[in-house]
């Protein structure tokens, strides 16, 4: 007969996994820093806004067991927090593709994206919701919530319903509102002003916009 471990002990030892999984602030501008994903310089973010850090999450993602690990400790956290069942995730293209398709991947669900048509997020590539079903809108990183936003109106034209939002970094600090639940697996504040209030330090250094915003 096969001998099973104490319930106690088995609880003990989940509880150690998600320990393990858990990544605070420090931990994950780590893994950007060390991707070389931590720019300092003058930015316009996919906002409008205009900022002298950037986050290029492209270097992240260009090192799989990079992105896999943090997309786990997300993952994990969503499981966390999240009691509905989800059944699909849906991302905003482009910065979205790659943590939504490894989301999905740590979650075992099927993920997809939504691109612009004439401007407005939409479903395309015969990716297809069902009506009332429960969807996890996942971002890459989170400044002012404008994408996820757009992302989560598409979503829900299709008669879908987002039960929550997630991303590896809210840069707003816990301030951007998307009208779910935002799950971040880091929040991390970070300043960032319209063209017409730079701070000295800005004023004159060119600007350059190394986001996707407006590609797809």
């Amino acid at each position: 007969m096969l001998a099973l471990e104490p319930l106690d002990g088995r609880l003990k030892a989940a509880h150690g996994e998600l320990k393990r999984l858990d990544m605070n602030v420090d931990q994950v501008l780590k893994e950007f820093k060390k991707a070389g994903a931590l720019l300092e310089g003058h930015f316009i973010l996919s906002s409008g806004l205009h900022s002298d850090k950037f986050l290029q999450k492209a270097l992240v993602f260009q090192d799989a067991k990079r992105t896999a690990r943090l997309c786990k400790a997300l993952a994990a956290k969503v499981k966390k927090e999240v009691k509905d069942e989800i059944t699909a995730i849906v991302s905003p293209a482009v910065g979205g593709i790659v943590p939504g398709y490894e989301m999905g991947r740590q979650l075992g669900l099927p993920a997809m994206y939504v691109e612009r048509v004439d401007g407005e997020f939409q479903l395309r590539r015969n990716f297809t919701l069902k009506k009332g079903q429960k969807v996890l809108m996942v971002e890459d990183i989170v400044s002012t919530g404008v994408s996820s936003r757009e992302c989560i109106a598409a979503i829900r034209k299709t008669g879908a319903k987002v039960v929550a939002a997630c991303c590896l970094i809210d840069r707003s600090g816990g301030d951007a509102k998307v009208g779910v639940p935002l799950i971040a697996l880091a929040e991390w504040k970070v300043k960032a002003w319209p063209a017409d209030k730079l701070p000295p330090h800005l004023r004159n250094v060119p600007a350059v916009k190394p986001g996707s915003r407006g590609l797809a």
